[in-house]
């Protein structure tokens, strides 16, 4: 019985397990105006990719912990020292230092508002999000960047103050386990598996 692929690392290397490439079963593909004349085949795959997230590994971590890490630029040679960002960036785009990792979580909570929005009624392979999907783009204070999220309780509208909410039950360790909700949400109205965090 095949099993998905897994990836740990020990003693500084890669260690692979199960399967990384499965292969089905080409179908035709057969043009029905036509007779059903054959016109190619389906070439289905299932690939795992491994995708390493470096220095960004704490942030996505802290996200199924209900906790929001950004990064702050703490060299004192660098024409914007104290510099905080969030997403998350390993080094300052100024003096290319390594930023410090902060914790911002209360931060995000006091001061996050909705900078700007957009409602997608499709969306691209692969999507998890239920449709329509409200992006928003959340500011806060003291931070130098916008963070691009969405809105999974609430209306968007610019100016909205939000709460972050964490899927801290079976997270994904992708952006995913991080959603706003406009402020006065209860838990009874969060989606499964999210909560507000710790």
């Amino acid at each position: 019985m095949a099993i998905f692929g897994q990836v740990k690392v020990k003693n500084g290397q890669y260690k692979l397990k199960g399967d990384f490439h499965t292969i089905a079963p080409s179908l035709p593909i057969r043009n029905e105006d036509e007779g059903w004349r054959l016109m190619g085949v389906t070439n289905p795959r299932s690939i795992t990719h491994i995708h390493m997230y470096g220095g960004e590994a704490a942030f996505f971590e802290a996200l199924g912990q209900g906790r929001i890490l950004g990064t702050r630029c703490d060299n004192p040679a660098c024409e914007h020292p104290g510099t905080v960002y969030l997403p998350f960036r390993i080094h300052c785009p100024d003096c290319l230092g390594r930023n410090s990792v902060i914790d911002l979580t209360d931060v995000v909570r006091r001061t996050a508002r909705v900078h700007t929005f957009m409602v997608c009624e499709r969306s691209g392979a692969f999507n998890t999000l239920d449709k329509p999907i409200k992006f928003i783009n959340v500011e806060f204070e003291g931070v130098a960047t916008i963070l691009m999220s969405y809105l999974v309780a609430g209306e968007p509208e610019i100016g909205l103050a939000v709460t972050p909410i964490f899927k801290t039950i079976n997270p994904t360790y992708t952006i995913t386990d991080l959603a706003f909700v406009a402020q006065g949400t209860t838990a009874a109205q969060l989606p499964m598996d999210y909560t507000f965090g710790v």
